[in-house]
Formats: structure tokens, sequence, C-alpha cells
């Protein structure tokens, strides 16, 4: 039982019959309280007429006695054995009594306008009304029985069961039907889902006709695919660039090892091959650092220790920090920065060093760098410009993948190892910021958005 009701299609079949059988129910109680309404109404009308009728064929008797030597004519009028009258004069003598079923007179009051009755058994329904002829009163009592109206709103009730019950089946059969018909094209999404693996990324989920309902669906699951695909070519290149950059120092230390091994060297040398060694390991130590430091920037728990930091301030240390290496190249460092934000010092002190020591290492000799921030609508934004040769458009997607160079011949000693812009985006995910570079005309720019300290 629990396996069927996780079936959508019988579900769906379930509804309709629920919808189905509370319309068709709604629909038959309305009828059927019509049509005994309108019952009762005309047998209250046929009651009033036969009335009417009886008031009619006393005034027209010259004797007042005639009812009761004639009784028969009455009989005939009523015209079956449902039906009873009941002439009484005022001293309650029957004038006319037909009763075929032998129905004991109810003592009931009368007045001069017609008065229903009806038992508390619902077996009878009466009228009564007194009236005047030749100057004497007369009781009028007519009737009849509600035996056959019983019957007939009872065959009524059962034909409207009966209705129901097979309108129910039929609103479950066609909303299995149609639900069944409904869900082929998700079936077919289905199996299309269950051909991708990690070898087949690049395929797309589509249907043959159009639906409103499953475009976005299928427009979002498709989006879905190719971020997926997008960030297992990202894996992909990551795994061969890291055994790229950690191969480079380790062929190093390798090779200056056995070629120092193999022949008898002096102290003197083994100092040198210790220092050069010195020098890859502080290498793969930066690296080892730097990829530490993604792995925890990507952890959703990650938590950030946020003040309020002075800008001027921030960039001003830096600017003093990077002095020499700018003096080395004759460039000039720049601090146009005011007001604060709401960040981890630690990271914004990083992400800016990592764009000072890019920008220093593109810059042209003898121009400055420049350092400025200005606060937009929901951000404060921090730029960092230098004056140089721009980056190539087919270069600025894949600007902050990890181990991307734009120009490797241009790697250093002391670099990030391609990593150092991977971080600065890393840095402002965290601090639900983003980062743009764009060519200017006389250099490179990089912008980062950090959220205003009023929207944080």
């Amino acid at each position: 039982m629990n396996f069927l009701m996780r079936s959508l299609s019988l579900r769906l079949g379930l509804a309709f019959a629920l919808v189905g059988t509370l319309l068709l129910g709604s629909i038959g109680l309305y009828l059927y309280q019509s049509l005994q309404r309108e019952i009762a109404w005309r047998d209250d009308q046929s009651l009033l007429g036969r009335l009417e009728r009886v008031q009619l064929l006393l005034e027209n008797s010259p004797d007042l006695t005639a009812p009761t030597d004639r009784p028969e004519l009455y009989a005939n009028m009523l015209g079956n054995t449902q039906h009873f009258l009941w002439v009484l004069d005022d001293n309650n003598r029957r004038l006319v009594s037909i009763n075929p079923t032998g129905l004991p007179m109810p003592a009931l009051p009368v007045t001069g306008e017609p008065i229903f009755h009806q038992d508390e058994a619902q077996t009878y329904r009466l009228v009564t009304q007194q009236i005047r002829v030749n100057g004497r009163a007369l009781t009028l009592i007519a009737g009849h029985l509600l035996a056959e109206r019983q019957l007939m709103l009872t065959a009524y009730r059962s034909n409207l069961i009966a209705v129901l019950s097979a309108g129910s089946v039929l609103s479950f059969l066609l909303g299995f039907w149609i639900s069944q018909r409904g869900l082929r094209p998700l079936r077919r999404l289905a199996l299309q889902a269950g051909a991708i693996d990690s070898q087949h990324l690049h395929l797309r989920l589509h249907t043959v006709n159009r639906y409103n309902e499953l475009d976005t669906l299928v427009s979002s699951f498709n989006q879905a695919l190719g971020r997926l695909e997008e960030g297992f070519e990202q894996l992909s290149r990551f795994s061969g660039d890291l055994a790229h950059e950690m191969r480079t120092p380790l062929n190093n230390l390798i090779g200056q090892t056995q070629q120092t091994l193999s022949l008898p060297r002096s102290a003197e040398q083994h100092e040198q091959l210790l220092e050069s060694n010195l020098e890859e390991f502080e290498r793969l130590a930066r690296m080892i650092d730097s990829l530490l430091f993604l792995a925890r920037c990507v952890q959703p728990k990650q938590s950030l220790q946020r003040r309020l930091t002075e800008l001027h301030t921030s960039v001003e240390g830096l600017c003093d920090y990077f002095e020499g290496m700018a003096e080395e190249r004759q460039l000039t460092l720049v601090n146009r920065c005011n007001g604060v934000l709401w960040v981890e010092p630690e990271m914004l002190t990083r992400a800016l060093a990592n764009l000072i020591a890019n920008a220093i290492r593109h810059a042209n000799t003898g121009t400055a760098i420049n350092i400025t921030s200005w606060t937009e609508a929901a951000h404060t934004v921090i730029s960092v410009h230098n004056r140089g040769p721009g980056i190539a458009p087919e270069h600025l997607p894949r600007l902050f993948e990890r181990f991307y160079r734009a120009d490797p011949s241009r790697s250093e000693p002391g670099d990030s190892g391609g990593l150092g812009l991977a971080i600065v985006e890393a840095i402002m995910g965290l601090h639900g910021g983003f980062v743009r570079v764009s060519n200017i005309s006389d250099g490179v720019c990089f912008e980062l958005y950090f959220p205003a300290p009023a929207r944080v």
C-alpha cells in the first residue's frame, strides 16, 4: 500500500476521483433537495385545490345533508387510496369521511385560512380550513399519505448513489489515465537524466514538445548540468595544473641533488645546494598554504571575524610593505582610500596584497599604482589600477581560475604560483562580494565590491 501511495499517477487518479465525487455529490444533493421541495410544493398546491373544489361543491349544493347522502362523489374526486377527506359541521359531526386507510382523524386547530400539518413520523400531510356555507360553519380537512412520495424519493436517492459511485470510479480511471499520459514527458526526462554521468556531462535534457510547466525545470536542470560540467572541467584542469606546479620544484630538487651527489663537492657548493633547495621548499610551502587557504574558503561553515576596518590605514600599511619592491621597479604606490569596511582585516589585507603584488609585477616602469575606494548604492568599491599592457580578452574569463596564468613566461620567484587571484575571488565570496577586472585605456584595473556596512 505504501508503494502504491508513492505513485504520483495513482495519487492524481485518487485526487480526480475525490474532486469528481465531491462535484457529483454536491450536484446530486442539490437536485435531490430541489426535487423534494418541488414535490412538497406541488402536493400542497394539490391539497389547496382539493379544498377549493370541495368548497365549491358544498356551496352549489342546495342541502347541506347532501354530502352525507353522497360521499362517493367526493371519493371519486380524490381518485386513489392515498388521499383522505373530512367535512365537519359546527358540532364536529362528520358530514363526509373519505378515509380508505382508516387513518384516525387528528384534533387540529382551524382558522379561516388554510393551515398545513404534518405528523412527527412524516407519514401523512394535511391541510385544514374553516368555511361558511349558507350561514353554517364547516371544517374541511384534506390530506394524503407520504408513503408514495417517500418511495419515489428513495428510488431517486438510490439512483443518485449509483450514479455517484459509477462517476467516482470513472473519475479515478480517467484521472489515472490522464496522469499517466501527462507524466510521460517526465518519465522521458528521467530516462535522459539517468543517461548522464561524469563521462557525458555535455548531454542536456530536452522535450519533444514544449511544455510551459517543464520548461523551467528543464532549463534549471540544464543550467545545473552546465555548472557541473564547468566545475568538472575546472577540477580536471586543477589536477593537471597542480601536478605540473608540484613537479617543477620537485624536479629541480631531484636534479640538483643528483648532480651534487654524482661528484665530490666542497662545503661551499653544498651550502649553495641547500640554499637553492630551501627556495624550492619555500615555494612548495607557499603553494600548499595557498591551497589550504582556498580549501577553507570553500567550506560552507567558514566563519569570519569581522570588524570595522579603516581602509586608509590598512592600505597605507600595505604601501609601506611593498615600498621596497615598488622602488626597485621605479613605481609609486598612491593610497586614495578612505572610509570603513565591515570585514575580516587579515583577509582584506591578503586580497589587497595579492592585487598590489600583481600590479607591481605587470606595471610599466616609472608609473604610479593607484589604490582608490568609493561608495556606491549597495557596495564599497576598492580598485587597484596599474598602467601597463592590457590582458588579452580570451584570458579575462579564466583569470581567477587556480594555477591559471595569462603569461606563464612572466612567472617569477616568490609569486603566488597562479593562486593569487583565485584567493582574491574566494575572499570576496566569503564576504558576500565579488571582484571584477577590466582593461582600460592605459592599463588594467581590478575592483573589489564589498557590501556596504549598512547593507551588512
